[in-house]
């Protein structure tokens, strides 16, 4: 943590002096030691607090970089609570590490509980959980199809044609094809060639079928969350994941990514021309991902400096208003507008309506909380019976890493996923305990 406090504020500094390049490189030596420190303690790839310090101190080190005319010097409140959101998390994490570690000691008689290794656990029901979540995904895909009349791939020349492709209610539905890759993985590695042909060709179809439904939506994002997704199901099983594929995995989604883009009316002049480069040939392989990381960071920042009264709660209940259709019932619940620097630009980093209702005190209460339900997977994570839990961990993991991304908690799609996964827990442990 020192080493993070020192490279935080040469960061700052360097920033304030217009050192973009050096400030970048501060952070991002901060991010890499953070997330090496935790994997050689643990040999966890996906250790939760490593994944977080990786990616949310490595995102602001990009952002840090200016290369877009959209991006500003920070405030200080912004530059607060960036260091606020870390520190929490990780002190809290610390904190509850240590007395775990003083309370095991004093529990020792001479010898040590055994630890049930990765993989020791029963896939019973996850075939049922992989078809069943699939099945309902396509048939709720089909029925907003044929309710709207369009299928987003098929259209041309409409850049938001995806935006418009919900019939309220049934798209959590659509998009719970995400959970399905990561099921499938978890099939194939528990079952081991032992189930029927047949069997293993209808859990292969379902994971099809579940990639297919994001490209069909022109969804990039459902498609990469979905294979994020099914890619740590497997590190958490196995402990490791190959090179090779991972190099196969990424020029594929690179392929498909590019197809999307096209299909989305996504030109690089209209590109370009939304993300205000200060260098206007730069490839728009550099400027799109660079974008979707660093205006997040300058969006809550455009929060600290506008926003004019605190919500108090009513952004990060959300969900709740959403899910109970009570924003319908009471729109004024959900009346609080989203303040980004340009209007087409609406991607917010995971801790926007925490500040939005709290100001930084929201902040340190948000990531303290993440930090200690991090704490608890991965505490649980070795010990677990339920395949399930790897989704619940896998879905932690993912709003970690990609907390620069957008408000997780205060999304209702986000506890959509929580509660599928629940029924999948569910189901799976009667399916085991029925042997």
């Amino acid at each position: 943590m020192l080493v993070y406090v020192i490279c935080y504020l040469a960061a700052f500094l360097a920033d304030r002096a217009g050192l973009h390049w050096p400030a970048c490189l501060f952070l991002a030596a901060a991010a890499c030691w953070l997330y090496i420190r935790d994997y050689r303690k643990t040999g966890n790839l996906v250790h939760l607090r490593g994944l977080f310090s990786l990616f949310w101190v490595g995102g602001q080190g990009i952002a840090c970089l200016k290369l877009s005319r959209l991006q500003v010097t920070w405030s200080r409140m912004t530059w607060l609570c960036f260091f606020l959101a870390l520190a929490g998390f990780y002190l809290t994490f610390e904190i509850l590490q240590k007395r775990e570690e003083k309370a095991e000691r004093g529990r020792r008689t001479g010898s040590r509980r055994p630890v049930q290794p990765l993989g020791g656990i029963s896939g019973a029901g996850l075939f049922g959980s992989l078809t069943g979540i699939t099945a309902v995904s396509l048939a709720a895909f089909c029925f907003e199809a044929l309710k709207l009349g369009y299928i987003p791939l098929l259209v041309r020349g409409v850049p938001h044609a995806y935006s418009y492709f919900h019939v309220t209610g049934v798209h959590y539905f659509t998009v719970s094809c995400v959970l399905a890759p990561a099921l499938g993985v978890l099939f194939f590695l528990t079952d081991r060639g032992r189930s029927d042909r047949r069997k293993r060709l209808a859990a292969g179809a379902a994971v099809v079928v579940s990639l297919l439904i994001p490209v069909l939506c022109v969804s990039r994002f459902q498609l990469i969350f979905a294979v994020v997704l099914a890619v740590f199901a497997y590190i958490l099983w196995e402990g490791s994941f190959p090179l090779p594929w991972a190099a196969g995995i990424a020029a594929a989604l690179g392929a498909v990514y590019v197809v999307l883009t096209i299909a989305r009316s996504h030109d690089v002049a209209y590109l370009n021309g939304i993300f205000e480069m200060k260098n206007g040939s730069m490839p728009i392989f550099i400027t799109q991902p660079y974008m979707y990381i660093a205006n997040n960071y300058e969006n809550f920042n455009y929060l600290t400096e506008h926003l004019e009264q605190f919500a108090w709660g009513m952004r990060s209940l959300f969900p709740l208003w959403a899910l109970t259709g009570l924003k319908f019932v009471m729109p004024s619940l959900a009346n609080y507008p989203i303040l980004v620097n340009k209007e087409e630009l609406t991607t917010v980093t995971l801790f926007y309506d925490a500040y939005y209702d709290f100001g930084a005190a929201g902040v340190v209460l948000l990531s303290c909380l993440l930090g200690a339900v991090s704490y608890v997977l991965v505490k649980k994570l070795r010990r677990m019976q339920n395949p399930a839990g790897y989704l619940f961990y896998g879905q932690m993991a993912a709003y970690l890493m990609l907390s620069f991304f957008t408000t997780w908690f205060s999304n209702p799609t986000t506890w959509f996923y929580l509660a599928v996964t629940a029924a999948v827990w569910i189901y799976c442990s009667r399916r085991r305990q029925r042997g």
